[in-house]
């Protein structure tokens, strides 16, 4: 078996339910005291502190969607009562309560922008087995998700995706073309690297030899996941290469990636640079994978270009 630490990707124990009250406190305390000591503090950086540290405008609500397999995806909708609505897609073994998905909608949620966070099937509280790989059952998720705000009367305005949910967001856009808008956070390029790194060099020769192996975490010997050959081949016949130049031209895309990713290399972000038509770059120095110390820097490029592609769709439609 496999052993590895769990995900750098998942769920922090602060953001229980259980915790929000003191938590929640907290960070008000430490907002105010921000703003007391920092005279230097732009209105922007100020705009974007508050937004990161204080709850919602509104307690997001529960909405269930169906997929193709009639499995139930559990997410929350931040509503604020516009008709445009943005989708934020998580990554490999993570969920919708991951700090840059909530922090992502609470943003987009204090400029008047509906967003909705949602678990893959198979993740979180959405049914399902989970699997790896599954690029395409989970391109399928979206799109249900995407059907289902369309038929609310509402617009799908830009789908955003980390890690593997931004290869998801990428790969939906190379299939339907019914989106003008997509965020790609530290996705990865080439599916054929990174599984030895997680799955062990002799991974392959394992698989084949039981037809799949059980991932464990290292420090409590838990299975986290288990990978078969089908999910395997999967992945390794998804081709980001040949499936991102179908992404239509007047779909605007924004890449962000961490100069230090210690998942996904930075050098996967100027591969998509080179071959998505209507493509932006943009490298934050010094960010890991998850940008876990520059939230208040990744959080504010995604909202920007979200806000300018809506203008643009909206002065091209007058």
């Amino acid at each position: 078996m496999a052993r590895l630490f769990p995900n750098l990707d998942t769920v922090p124990l602060t953001n229980h339910p259980k915790f929000a009250e003191t938590s929640n406190l907290r960070k008000k305390r430490r907002v105010h005291h921000q703003i007391r000591f920092s005279a230097s503090l732009s209105r922007r950086q100020f705009r974007t502190t508050l937004a990161m540290s204080l709850n919602p405008v509104n307690e997001p609500q529960k909405i269930v969607v169906l997929n193709y397999q009639s499995e139930k995806l559990v997410g929350l909708l931040h509503d604020t009562g516009s008709k445009d609505v943005v989708i934020v897609c998580h990554g490999f073994t993570s969920r919708k309560e991951n700090k840059m998905m909530v922090n992502i909608c609470g943003a987009l949620e204090k400029e008047g922008i509906s967003a909705y966070r949602f678990d893959f099937s198979g993740n979180g509280e959405s049914d399902g087995t989970f699997a790896y790989g599954n690029y395409m059952k989970e391109v399928e998720d979206l799109c249900a998700v995407v059907k289902h705000f369309n038929g609310e009367n509402r617009i799908v305005s830009a789908i955003v995706g980390h890690s593997k949910g931004g290869d998801v967001v990428l790969l939906y856009a190379s299939k339907y073309h019914d989106i003008r808008t997509v965020v790609n956070l530290s996705g990865r390029y080439d599916l054929k690297k990174g599984i030895a790194e997680r799955l062990g060099e002799d991974f392959m020769e394992r698989i084949k030899k039981n037809g799949y192996m059980d991932v464990e975490c290292q420090k409590t010997g838990k299975v986290l996941y288990r990978v078969t050959e089908e999910s395997l081949t999967e992945r390794l016949n998804t081709d980001m290469h040949e499936l991102a130049p179908r992404i239509d031209k007047n779909c605007r895309v924004l890449t962000v990636h961490g100069s230090t990713d210690e998942i996904i290399p930075v050098e996967d972000a100027y591969e998509f640079s080179k071959i998505i038509p209507n493509h932006k770059l943009h490298i934050i120095e010094g960010a890991n994978h998850c940008f876990t110390e520059h939230q208040d820097e990744v959080v504010p490029v995604v909202i920007d270009f979200i806000k300018s592609c809506m203008q643009q769709n909206k002065e091209s439609s007058d």
